[in-house]
């Protein structure tokens, strides 16, 4: 019984810091600098353990990474939506430039470590597919309107072809080259051949 009294203890815990880092970051984001340095400094507690255990053989170059993770937050800050979570946000981000630092480094540990572990940054499993929509939102992001509306709609939407090509203007032999091409380019760039 104390190990799942334990456990709720420690989700509220995760789920208060969660909406503490949200409030100072949404803040910042309307304009209280007070609130945003908070957040950043908040942040880099949590993101300096999480990239400590990440580079236990290259110590020196964790507030380097941290450093250049904040940066990114920042950079980014106006991709962020409200009504998903920060911190599953913040960690794609951590991630992101985790693997560009091994990739730089030419080194294989990227495939070593577990960056799917995203308790230290206070996330939780069932914010995954928020995540990987954000991931998919911006592969399609790169994709010309030709392609990734006719994929949008029916693909991931469920629209008929039909549907899709009198929503979008296009012809409906336009939509299937649309879709084909669309998937072909995502995939090219899934493997990082494009």
């Amino acid at each position: 019984m104390d190990r799942i009294t334990d456990h709720a203890a420690h989700n509220r815990a995760l789920r208060s810091r969660e909406i503490q880092l949200q409030a100072l970051f949404l803040a910042g984001q309307e304009g209280n600098e007070r609130a945003y340095r908070n957040f950043l400094t908040d942040l880099s507690k949590h993101l300096r353990g999480f990239l400590r255990s990440r580079l236990q053989r290259q110590p020196g170059e964790t507030e380097d990474l941290l450093q250049e993770v904040l940066l990114a937050v920042h950079n980014a800050r106006h991709t962020y939506k409200a009504d998903q979570p920060l911190t599953a946000w913040v960690f794609a981000i951590a991630r992101y430039k985790l693997t560009d630092f091994y990739r730089a480094r030419s080194r294989g540990d990227v495939f070593n470590d577990s960056l799917d572990d995203t308790a230290e940054l206070f996330a939780e499993p069932e914010l995954e597919p928020a995540q990987a929509s954000r991931d998919l939102s911006k592969l399609l992001g790169g994709l010309p309107d030709r392609q990734r509306l006719p994929i949008l709609h029916v693909k991931l939407e469920g629209l008929s072809v039909t549907e899709t090509a009198k929503m979008t203007g296009l012809s409906e032999s336009a939509v299937k080259i649309g879709v084909h091409r669309g998937l072909k380019a995502l995939a090219a760039r899934i493997r990082g051949t494009q």
